[in-house]
């Protein structure tokens, strides 16, 4: 059988992405074939793509993607044929196609309500938001009420965050690079919002908590706001660095953690969270709840055809989307 796919030669720009045809076979223990309806776009695509993650070559980029069950392998007890399903896996990447067979150990039952395109948009963006929310904490643990500050708060994971911080009671800050991304994530549920282009966030984010500053950051710019990001922190606070947008943060002096406050820093995976079946369909569960309560919708602002998928590289890196990026097949 043979399948349409993405994949690239060697770690570049956009141009690398090729469309390939590659033959598609039948699963082997514990493994399914599934044929995409969607697939999401995410930034670790780009990392992945230009090397920052590297990878052996070539490589079929993509870790996150929904569609139907075409068969599955010995020993897969939880899926069978016909199911609806969705999924983020990125060991080994490889969504950017029409049909795969990979691991059955990522990929979860879609419920119905949730369609195909919310579900190929939210498996990687929103248990990201989940394990950020509800499992990266700081010492003193967050209550309603408590402020936090969330980098990037338009973007995919983001709008997300947005709302499920929401329901839980926090009061998110959030940073954006225009006036309308910061008017996009305050309607998501952002309490207040800095334009980092205009406004020195740090600074503002002090005047907002009327200088108590927060017990948490998340951060998946990088380097262009790792000193700031330090510097929202409350004594015993936790930068929490999901990503690197804006490049890696370089090599500094652990001393300064010292100085601002006796701080921490981590920097976590959603994959370390997903490395068992049952820790996998918990996080999928109460993301599936989460959505179908209406809390948090996913918003779905970009849809590019799987052959324009280096399009959609250049404007992602361009930070011309925002919310929830899909290629459609």
């Amino acid at each position: 059988m043979r399948s349409l796919a993405i994949r690239i030669d060697r770690p570049g720009g956009p141009e690398e992405l090729k469309q390939v045809e590659v033959e598609v076979g039948e699963p082997g223990p514990g493994e399914i074939r599934i044929r995409h309806k969607a697939v999401g776009l995410n930034f670790i695509d780009i990392y992945q793509r230009s090397g920052l993650y590297p990878f052996p070559m070539p490589l079929q980029l993509g870790c996150e993607a929904a569609g139907v069950i075409e068969a599955v392998g010995e020993g897969v007890t939880h899926l069978q044929p016909g199911d609806r399903a969705a999924y983020a896996a990125g060991q080994p990447p490889g969504a950017y196609c029409e049909r795969r067979v990979m691991p059955a150990q990522p990929v979860c039952k879609l419920p119905d309500a949730i369609s195909f395109e919310t579900g190929a948009a939210m498996m990687l963006k929103g248990m990201t938001a989940q394990y950020l929310l509800k499992k990266t904490r700081p010492v003193e643990g967050l209550a309603a009420g408590d402020f936090i500050v969330f980098h990037a708060a338009a973007g995919g994971v983001g709008l997300i965050a947005c709302q499920w911080a929401q329901a839980l009671g926090l009061k998110l800050i959030g940073t954006a690079g225009s006036d309308a991304k910061c008017e996009l994530a305050r309607a998501h549920g952002a309490a207040y919002m800095i334009n980092y282009r205009r406004e020195n966030f740090a600074q503002r984010v002090r005047e907002i908590t009327a200088g108590a500053r927060v017990k948490v950051v998340y951060d998946s710019v990088g380097k262009d706001t790792f000193e700031g990001s330090l510097d929202c922190l409350r004594p015993f606070g936790l930068l929490a660095m999901f990503g690197n947008g804006s490049g890696p943060v370089p090599p500094f002096n652990l001393g300064v953690l010292a100085n601002k406050g006796s701080l921490y820093i981590t920097r976590p995976t959603l994959f370390t969270h997903l490395a068992t079946r049952e820790s996998t369909q918990a996080m999928a569960e109460d993301l599936f709840a989460v959505v179908q309560s209406g809390a948090v919708k996913i918003p779905i602002a970009q849809r590019y055809p799987l052959e324009q998928v280096a399009q959609a590289h250049r404007d992602l890196e361009a930070r011309k989307t925002t919310g929830c990026t899909i290629l459609t097949l």
